[in-house]
């Protein structure tokens, strides 16, 4: 449209080679956008100057190119092999076609930017719903019957003893452990030293019902106490391992260590249970399924949780999440 109004209205040419002329001219129009498309998008991963460099370099010789193709296939058209352009020639046809690419590229990058801002949206809102739906069903899971039971029964116990302090203090890391799942927004990030608190509380807990059967060792590196983390991710590893990997009479060690490289979080969980049946599909349990979905959602492809048995018996869990994500 941009060539018709620009070039091909003002002059006489006939409509036997205008029409076809045209269609050409569109046709690789569309051909050289295409390609455009392409070296875009491997320039997308460059710095901020080369990229725009690269833009300018690709755009003027895209230009140049769909010029050239005008200019021949139009003497191709009349039956001549080749006739030089004139400046003026050569400076209408090119400011047409840098016209028409310029727009084009502006259109395309502000399509993008919308789609993108689009799929951001709709993943900020599935993410939304995914992580209420994920506390709710961790909330269930903390407060099913057999953990109340034992937890509250674990309390009496103390009561019965006549260690009223003692029942006292873990009725009120229950409590604790409650209100923050009830009152914690789930997209809401905490920093790594909350997210060992609450742990430790809950951990507090399951001690009180497991006592002697149960040792939890956890590490963590100075520099990683500030950094900000999903809230309630530790905790479903860790009840995975109590309820899945916990041998009768025997005692279970847990191990927490939390470190970081130049590129990201390191969380490692491992347990002495009983470890993962290489024979039988792995239950893991609506706490890990979410905790998995909730990850992929907020980190993309840039996270990575990896498991494994222990050659001397129990399982481990790994969570690599990007650290420049983890900023506050």
């Amino acid at each position: 449209m941009l060539t018709e109004l620009m070039i091909k209205m003002p002059s006489e040419e006939p409509w036997t080679i205008h029409v076809p002329h045209l269609i050409i001219d569109a046709t690789f129009g569309f051909l050289i956008t295409l390609l455009l498309r392409k070296v875009y998008g491997l320039a997308r991963v460059q710095s901020v100057k080369v990229k725009v460099t690269l833009h300018i370099i690709f755009l003027v010789v895209a230009t140049l190119l769909w010029t050239q193709i005008k200019w021949i296939t139009l003497q191709w058209l009349y039956g001549n092999w080749w006739l030089p352009m004139s400046w003026f020639d050569f400076g209408t046809w090119t400011s047409a076609s840098l016209t028409m690419l310029s727009t084009w590229t502006a259109f395309y990058y502000g399509t993008k930017i919308y789609l993108d801002n689009l799929e951001q949206t709709q993943k900020a809102a599935e993410a939304t719903h995914l992580a209420k739906e994920s506390q709710l069903k961790m909330l269930r899971y903390q407060l099913n019957p057999h953990f109340m039971f034992n937890s509250i029964n674990a309390i009496c116990t103390l009561i019965l003893k006549k260690e009223s302090l003692q029942a006292v203090t873990m009725l009120e890391k229950l409590c604790d452990l409650l209100r923050h799942s009830l009152y914690t927004d789930p997209l809401e990030k905490v920093s790594v030293k909350e997210e060992i608190a609450i742990l430790r509380t809950y951990l507090d807990i399951e001690q009180c019902r497991f006592a002697d059967k149960l040792e939890v060792n956890i590490s963590v590196a100075e520099a990683c106490n500030d950094l900000l983390i999903p809230s309630l991710l530790i905790q479903p590893l860790v009840e995975n391992a109590l309820k899945h990997g916990m041998r009768a009479e025997q005692k279970m060690v847990i191990t927490i260590a939390i470190e970081k490289t130049k590129t990201a979080l390191l969380i490692k969980v491992a347990d002495t249970g009983k470890g993962f049946d290489e024979n039988k599909k792995t239950k893991r349990g609506i706490g890990l399924a979410n905790c998995e979905q909730r990850l992929k959602l907020m980190y993309g492809n840039s996270h990575r949780i990896e498991k494994g048995t222990v050659k001397t018996g129990g399982a481990w869990f790994c969570i690599s999440l990007p650290i420049n994500g983890l900023q506050q």
